[in-house]
């Protein structure tokens, strides 16, 4: 069961910490995984990606040549990112932030900004709700083995809020599935 994930933003947005929480959560069950990550010379604003690898058995090679799922925060993410996705792979964006969504068979749009501000009050929590989305949307972790992973990564004093936004990207993906599955 290898997956390779791909989450890309701007510099700012966390998807680099989100990506060293999902590789400690896959770990933290017995899994192996590898995280890298690149962004830009700007500290806030520039691109940004993080990659991670999760595999039942041993990585030899930390590099993701075709992601199985690729998270696009920003316009510029999604253009660039998505390109080397596999064909059976799933691109998701944040849907207020990538109005142009690229050509691509399986796109999952989530206003995961949106509701980080108006469900849990600050676009700050962004990752933790895009983090929630993708556990749900592909299972590579269980849900409460996600919560212990963020608990032990963010500072403390915003645990409550960071459960929060997980449990509202968690389900903001689930009522896509569930109207995705009622269609199907």
């Amino acid at each position: 069961m290898r997956k390779q994930l791909r989450l890309s933003g701007s510099g700012g947005q966390g998807v680099i910490t989100a990506a060293i929480i999902l590789a400690e959560a896959a770990v933290s069950e017995g899994k192996d995984a590898v995280q890298s990550q690149s962004y830009g010379p700007e500290a806030r604003g520039g691109a940004s990606k993080s990659e991670v690898i999760i595999d039942d058995g041993t990585i030899f090679h930390p590099h993701v040549k075709n992601p199985d799922f690729v998270l696009a925060m920003t316009q510029k993410a999604a253009d660039k990112y998505y390109t080397d996705l596999d064909d059976d792979g799933m691109l998701v964006v944040d849907s207020d932030l990538v109005p142009e969504i690229p050509d691509f068979k399986n796109v999952v749009a989530i206003p995961i900004t949106k509701l980080a501000i108006e469900e849990v009050g600050k676009p700050l929590f962004a990752n933790i709700v895009a983090l929630g989305a993708l556990v749900r949307l592909t299972g590579i972790v269980d849900f409460e083995t996600i919560k212990t992973a963020v608990a032990h990564r963010v500072p403390s004093h915003t645990i409550e809020q960071n459960m929060h936004a997980l449990q509202v990207g968690y389900e903001a993906a689930d009522a896509l599935q569930s109207e995705y599955n009622a269609v199907a």
